[in-house]
């Protein structure tokens, strides 16, 4: 018989927007199902050291700072379950949803915290190196550089973006692009060429992350000319892929609006078009993408739950 669960709560993702979110949403009564998907606890799970998260001095790692998360949302009330949703009506409340071994999920409100996963080249070395040297968040990972010889690879805003904040820890910074145009805006084209710490190699293409020395790291990309066929190697002490991200929203397609794939809410709330349907951290955020950023729209979406909920209750009160 397949098994039901109805909660006032349901939290789709165990990053840390979901969680935050679960913390909020249990302290406040809602005793609230966190469906944490295909990768608990999210992209930090497969972060090494973390050094710009509030609250820790020292350098913590991705995996344990999540771990603490969950234990804490679980500590307060909130349920984990291992499942993965494949299927979402949003027709009418209670919406109803189901995961991938058939059980079904009956929720008075829903919070999405599926999250984003960057974009990467799928080339060789490309997987063993990350958290060695290879990363796609100069954000998160640029201070480990200070000093260093880094390479950005992409040519749009957000590998733009990356080789200009990356100046701020490197003296050498050089933009891989396999064409010999950028597609960033105009005014940060501009900003990239006067930059003088900041070279361009148009028109190659990374064919291999090359790592070395001991402990193990990446210490140069071996490219191709995308013209020529031309083979050329960069010596380089980490390397940034930025060809974008992509929001897991695949679900809710044609169910809720989308900018770039990422669902839209209404300025300075979680609100999704849809009443009781909230959305919160990367996978509604194409600017900020930081662990903290997150965690504050998680806490933003439970407090917009407790409201919905309580508006809902009053109103069926006064019905009665």
């Amino acid at each position: 018989m397949t098994a039901t669960h109805s909660t006032r709560m349901l939290i789709l993702g165990s990053g840390p927007a979901g969680l935050s979110a679960a913390i909020y949403g249990a302290r406040a009564g809602l005793a609230p199902i966190v469906v944490q998907g295909m990768q608990p606890g999210g992209q930090l799970t497969i972060t090494t050291d973390v050094e710009n998260y509030p609250g820790f001095k020292d350098v913590i790692q991705g995996p344990w700072l999540m771990e603490q998360m969950q234990a804490q949302a679980e500590h307060v009330g909130a349920q984990m379950m291992y499942d993965q949703i494949v299927d979402v009506d949003l027709s009418q409340r209670p919406f109803r949803l189901t995961g991938d071994g058939g059980v079904v999920y009956v929720a008075d409100t829903l919070v999405i915290c599926t999250g984003a996963q960057a974009k990467w080249l799928g080339v060789e070395g490309e997987e063993h190196l990350q958290g060695k040297g290879v990363s796609a968040c100069a954000t998160c990972d640029g201070f480990f550089y200070r000093g260093k010889k880094v390479v950005v690879i992409g040519g749009g805003n957000t590998a733009v973006e990356e080789a200009l904040y990356l100046t701020n820890h490197s003296h050498d910074v050089t933009l891989i692009h396999r064409r010999d145009t950028l597609r960033a805006e105009k005014i940060l084209q501009e900003r990239l060429h006067a930059h003088p710490n900041i070279k361009v190699l148009w028109n190659k293409a990374v064919d291999k992350f090359v790592g070395g020395g001991t402990p193990e790291g990446l210490v140069g990309v071996d490219l191709i000319d995308t013209v020529t066929g031309e083979k050329s190697h960069e010596p380089t002490d980490g390397g940034f892929v930025a060809i974008g991200h992509h929001p897991a929203t695949e679900l809710f397609t044609g169910k809720l609006p989308t900018d770039e794939g990422y669902l839209l809410v209404e300025k300075g709330t979680t609100r999704t078009s849809i009443p009781g349907v909230f959305a919160a951290g990367d996978v509604t955020d194409k600017i900020y993408r930081q662990a903290v950023t997150a965690a504050g729209m998680g806490c933003m979406a439970a407090l917009d739950v407790e409201k919905f909920l309580a508006e809902a209750d009053f109103e069926a009160m006064v019905e009665a």
